[in-house]
């Protein structure tokens, strides 16, 4: 493997008669826009919410979340799980919150300060407002109250959803310090976390390393030592059979083409904007501002390429 391995000019290839949009019962897309997927997981005694998508789209994912409720019967989720806290996947929680108070809010301890923190808040408002602006003509303000957690959980927990389904919880460090992976029971359906990588067809994902690259390291080995017989990857979709098995090796192995790429250049002597450019000319390409504002593409290579360089050597860019 080399820098071909990675590089990509598209943003999704597909696999052959595979559709990652078509999920399995009892699990229903109400996503809205882009950002990280909203999913509506109908238990058979409660409903679930997994994440909430980018601000900007609230209206639409509510109003897709609403049809679902009423086409199975049901009134309101019960319980939102909390992926991690990144304004593509929990921006829309206040307008949530304010259309279903009664939701019970579910993450982990760390997301409880994550949401305490006015910095936290300020970076949410202002990469929510130019994903608005990148994907939209609205110039809508966006709140970013209330966020809150109501049941932490962590690392081994079971979050019973009634008629013997329940969601087992992985602490999956990496991307974030609290991100957090969920496995439906007794499907087996694992709704993979940012700290294990993003698939983006076949044998090709993209990784984003922002806290510990040994933490993503060690949360890829937990997950696939789980054993999950289902896969979803975040901003993906359902991951096809074929690929289930070979999902985590494939994260591990473009996490190494990762950390060789910015260690190649930095051992050349480039210094961290040198590097910056480096990644960007690599990674980013026209068209892909399609899926990720590029405030938010320049904001995750500004921590990723110093975390590299510090992590394997032991300076300070």
């Amino acid at each position: 493997m080399g820098e071909k391995y990675f590089k990509t000019d598209h943003l999704y290839t597909e696999f052959k008669d595979h559709d990652r949009f078509r999920f399995p019962d009892p699990i229903v897309r109400v996503t809205a826009g882009m950002g990280g997927e909203t999913l509506l997981i109908f238990g058979k005694e409660k409903t679930v919410l997994y994440d909430t998508g980018m601000a900007y789209c609230h209206e639409g994912m509510i109003r897709n979340v609403e049809r679902a409720l009423a086409e199975h019967g049901r009134k309101q989720p019960d319980l939102l799980l909390v992926s991690h806290t990144h304004y593509d996947h929990i921006g829309a929680m206040p307008y949530i919150l304010r259309r279903w108070p009664g939701i019970t809010v579910t993450g982990s301890a760390k997301a409880v300060q994550v949401f305490k923190s006015e910095g936290a808040r300020r970076t949410m408002k202002r990469l929510g407002e130019a994903a608005r602006d990148n994907f939209t003509d609205s110039r809508e303000e966006l709140i970013t109250e209330p966020m809150r957690i109501d049941h932490v959980v962590g690392d081994g927990d079971k979050i019973s959803i009634g008629g013997g389904e329940y969601f087992d919880v992985l602490v999956t460090k990496g991307h974030t310090d609290c991100a957090l992976t969920y496995v439906l029971q007794p499907q087996s359906i694992m709704f993979a976390n940012e700290s294990t990588g993003m698939l983006r067809g076949p044998g090709s994902m993209s990784v984003a390393v922002l806290k510990s690259y040994q933490d993503s390291v060690d949360s890829a080995v937990k997950c696939r030592n789980y054993h999950p017989a289902h896969i979803i990857s975040p901003h993906y979709g359902m991951v096809p059979d074929e690929a289930v098995d070979g999902y985590f090796d494939l994260f591990l192995q473009t996490l190494q083409v990762m950390k060789d790429y910015i260690l190649k250049y930095y051992d050349q002597g480039m210094n961290k904007d040198e590097l910056m450019k480096k990644v960007e000319e690599y990674f980013w390409f026209e068209g892909r501002e399609k899926a990720q504002p590029k405030a938010a593409f320049t904001e995750n290579i500004k921590i990723e390429i110093p975390l590299i360089v510090r992590t394997f050597r032991g300076t300070e860019l």
